[in-house]
């Protein structure tokens, strides 16, 4: 694994290169990126797909978002979909520097909500010749369905108080994108098994990591509650897609949403897979659940990149 940074724009991104065994300078690679999902960073989940699609003979790269991780931008724990999408992008544009990287032999890999943004980044980036997606959300959607319409006219309003309160100088405010702690979720009444998954991974296990920070800027809302990720669809993204998703629905919508963009593809080739009793968070990092995953994206991205 090398680290590397690119640019976007006037933003540094800090990412990783997972390289193949036995990795030859000389030779000719086919590469994905990886866009990994809100507020995870690239030693997480992204991490775990790299370092096994490198085992099997691909260049993988990881990145930190713009405004968070060990990437740079101001203000921090901003998540904002169209930076997201536009690392996207840029991470092609610094592959197509590498002289053992395939210019033809490019793929894309979104996990969660970097399945969303990797579907909006690859309707207008055919330099990606093949597109997968691991319980793909929708963030904007997702958020959106999350609450009653008055609910979310509500938050709108706070948001402009907000922004108005930080123009005059006052503290940003970030809010968590999980509790803490499951001890902090039990004591909020909270009873969602899948969000305790989530707490568990991010953290209370060896996979949480002190670059995630867990708090999202609270103006990105403004943001994320306009995202649509798969507007388009249909016109645009006419790469082959491999679809995969839990067997095991949840509040997280992965399955009916992996469903949707399944539907909603025009793609002469595409391919839909159920990775039987797994959940949403089970899909980020238990072997029994992954590597079925990785298994199929394997013969996936070898057929149409040239592997």
């Amino acid at each position: 694994m090398r680290p590397i940074t690119f640019k976007n724009r006037d933003i540094k991104l800090q990412g990783n290169l997972h390289l193949p065994p036995g990795f030859d300078q000389g030779g000719s690679y086919a590469a994905l990126v990886l866009a990994t999902p809100g507020s995870s960073v690239k030693e997480q989940i992204g991490g775990i797909y790299a370092q096994k699609l490198a085992e099997h003979g691909f260049v993988a790269l990881t990145f930190d978002p713009s405004y968070q991780g060990e990437s740079g931008g101001e203000p921090r724990d901003l998540e904002d979909p169209a930076a997201r999408v536009e690392d996207i992008r840029c991470a092609v544009d610094y592959l197509m520097t590498l002289p053992f990287v395939g210019e033809e032999r490019v793929g894309l890999l979104g996990i969660c909500a970097g399945g969303g943004y990797a579907i909006n980044a690859a309707l207008t980036e055919h330099r990606f010749q093949a597109v997968g997606t691991v319980v793909a959300s929708d963030i904007g959607r997702a958020f959106r369905q999350m609450q009653p319409k008055e609910d979310l006219l509500k938050k709108l309003e706070d948001i402009g108080r907000q922004r108005t309160a930080e123009a005059r100088g006052g503290e940003l405010r970030r809010d968590p994108w999980i509790p803490d702690s499951q001890k902090e979720a039990e004591a909020a009444g909270i009873e969602d098994p899948e969000l305790f998954e989530a707490i568990k991974f991010y953290r209370e296990s060896r996979h949480r990591h002190p670059n995630s920070t867990n708090r999202l800027l609270f103006s990105s809302y403004a943001q994320l509650l306009s995202f649509d990720a798969f507007n388009l669809v249909p016109e645009l993204l006419i790469q082959p897609l491999q679809v995969i998703v839990g067997g095991r629905r949840g509040n997280t919508g992965q399955y009916e949403t992996g469903e949707r963009l399944f539907e909603l593809s025009p793609a002469a080739e595409k391919d839909f897979l159920v990775v039987e009793g797994a959940g949403h968070y089970d899909m980020y990092y238990k072997p029994e659940y992954v590597n079925p995953a990785i298994d199929h994206l394997v013969p996936f991205y070898s057929k149409h990149l040239r592997a």
